[in-house]
């Protein structure tokens, strides 16, 4: 009898040795090919390494900008780029280059922490509508579309020109502009999610709500919300950037590449004044989506949710 025990023991250990390593060899084999057809891809291979420039230039700014963001100089008002001024100067002489690198910090501090928040509240959020249903599904979805009724871009001006215009307001009114989508991707894939037999065997066995919520059905259904952030970063940089334009984003005289631009339109003749920030602009929205995207693209296939789901991505 105590040879059998045993025996049964070394057979569920070996079961489990193998599903672990089948598991391994599977998320090996997807990572492989991932960069495999990430590497065929030229543009998105250029825009990861425009990417991850930039990135440095946001993090140690202080230690690469010339002059201070905030620094005048009046007797090189407008200056062209020069040795001096690699970007040239701006109305009040203040040099560009180390403003548009300073400005990088802001853009990306908006669009990483404003994706952050409302992909966690997005996710929460329909993750409980969906696994309740019922009449709280209902309230809750209808107050979700509601916000998702009015254009993304009014709405976040209104936010700001109601609350004031600084960078918290602006993040506030991006979190808000974006949440409902994520909520009603997640309550999509909490609908297929919920069917499956794990769920069920966890209700049978008395686990309660809850738990299940936070231990089988989150979990199992988050990576559809997080492909979905990670190609939404560039969108909430844009947005950011076209609220500081229209002078609801960072108050003066913050080096925000949108208010940047902005300035250099009464000086269309000096087009260093708003064309680098807005070079900036370009080269920090598209490179951060080029990369995810056919990560995204990569991704889709082993969605364990339905097609629509995957096409909403």
């Amino acid at each position: 009898m105590p040879n059998t025990q045993n025996e049964q023991v070394k057979t569920d250990t070996s079961f489990e040795e193998n599903y672990i390593d089948e598991n391994v060899s599977v998320k090996t084999n997807k990572t492989k090919e991932f960069i495999k057809k990430f590497m065929k891809r030229k543009t998105a291979v250029a825009a990861f390494f425009v990417m991850c420039f930039l990135l440095l230039m946001a993090l140690f700014g202080p230690s690469l900008a010339p002059y201070a963001p905030e620094a005048y100089d009046y007797d090189n008002i407008l200056a062209g780029p020069s040795a001096s001024h690699l970007f040239g100067t701006d109305q009040y002489g203040r040099d560009i280059f180390s403003r548009v690198i300073y400005g990088g910090r802001y853009s990306l501090l908006a669009g990483c922490l404003s994706v952050t928040i409302a992909g966690v509240i997005g996710t929460f959020y329909g993750a409980l509508a969906g696994y309740v249903g019922g009449w709280l599904d209902n309230v809750m979805m209808r107050f979700s579309e509601m916000i998702l009724s009015f254009p993304s871009l009014i709405l976040a001006m209104i936010i700001n020109a109601v609350m004031g215009s600084n960078l918290f307001n602006t993040m506030f009114a991006l979190v808000i502009v974006s949440w409902p989508t994520y909520a009603r991707l997640m309550r999509s894939v909490v609908l297929s999610v919920k069917e499956n037999e794990y769920v069920n065997a966890a209700e049978a066995l008395g686990a309660s709500r809850m738990r299940i919520l936070m231990k089988e059905i989150i979990p199992n259904s988050v990576s559809s919300v997080l492909i979905m952030a990670t190609t939404d970063i560039g969108n909430k940089i844009l947005m950011f950037s076209t609220l500081s334009f229209l002078g609801l984003g960072s108050a003066p005289p913050t080096p925000e590449w949108g208010m940047m631009v902005s300035d250099g339109v009464d000086y269309f003749n000096k087009f260093w004044v708003s064309g680098f920030p807005g070079l900036a602009i370009f080269t920090m929205a598209a490179p951060v989506r080029l990369p995810l995207r056919v990560w995204r693209n990569q991704s889709l296939p082993s969605c364990t949710v339905n097609s629509m789901s995957c096409i909403s991505l």
